[in-house]
């Protein structure tokens, strides 16, 4: 299976055909037609376009005849934030969501998509801009649970996060500062939000969290990593839950 798309031409096909592009690559200062044209269909599908010079396309081009463009596209098609929620009505059950922020290792996101489905969530939401997509490295990493556990991808989290709430929704946010999670009522329909271990979760995110969830740590370091984080807080709602 293809992941990058090289060429004016198979980009322009990849568009039309309706492939779901993570990321654009685009030669800088680049204004011919065919470039022009692969902008306008970028811009239909709200997708990133980055501005680089020859030689990072050169580096990152597998066959050496990538014309000036590169597309990301990604391993899998993603869902709409509707479907996980009509996933939820369809099994009886309250709403358990993973939303990640920031996250930007492949094989983070792809472990978290694992434990989400194993905990029971009914999908995963990411952000189009500062995180990673679902890459092939994230694909495997998810080891096949990206066949059965959604994945939505939306252009603002805080704005899904205010829609969610309209739908019953509340919001437990991981942060070293929060309450212990043992202390927390972890019940009812809910959406869990992870941050990468650098950043963590963005302020703007954080603000519109119900809670903010910690976990207890015993050693000489002060953080988990993300996917370990989201896989304890996860497996907490899933004891609550019972």
């Amino acid at each position: 299976m293809e992941y990058t798309i090289e060429g004016r031409n198979a980009v322009i096909e990849a568009f039309r055909a309706g492939k779901t592009i993570d990321r654009l690559y685009l030669l800088d200062g680049c204004k011919d037609g065919p470039i022009m044209t692969i902008k306008r269909e970028a811009a239909k599908q709200d997708c990133i376009i980055r501005y680089v010079e020859r030689e990072r396309l050169d580096q990152m081009s597998e066959t050496g005849k990538h014309q000036g463009v590169i597309a990301c596209a990604a391993a899998y098609a993603y869902a709409q934030v509707e479907d996980i929620l009509n996933r939820a009505k369809e099994k009886g059950e309250p709403p358990f969501i993973f939303l990640l922020d920031n996250i930007e290792d492949p094989h983070n996101l792809g472990a978290i998509i694992r434990t989400a489905n194993l905990a029971g969530a009914h999908g995963v939401i990411i952000p189009k801009n500062r995180a990673v997509g679902l890459t092939a490295a994230a694909v495997r990493a998810s080891a096949g649970a990206i066949n059965y556990t959604p994945v939505a991808k939306v252009t603002n989290l805080v704005n899904t996060i205010e829609e969610l709430k309209k739908e019953g929704l509340w919001f437990v946010c991981a942060d070293m500062d929060g309450t212990c999670m043992y202390d927390l009522d972890l019940k009812g329909p809910i959406g869990l939000v992870i941050g990468s271990e650098g950043s963590g979760v963005g302020r703007l995110v954080k603000g519109k969290c119900d809670f903010t969830a910690s976990i207890p740590m015993k050693g000489d370091i002060d953080s988990l990593n993300a996917s370990v984080a989201a896989g304890v807080l996860a497996y907490e709602i899933v004891r609550q839950r019972r």
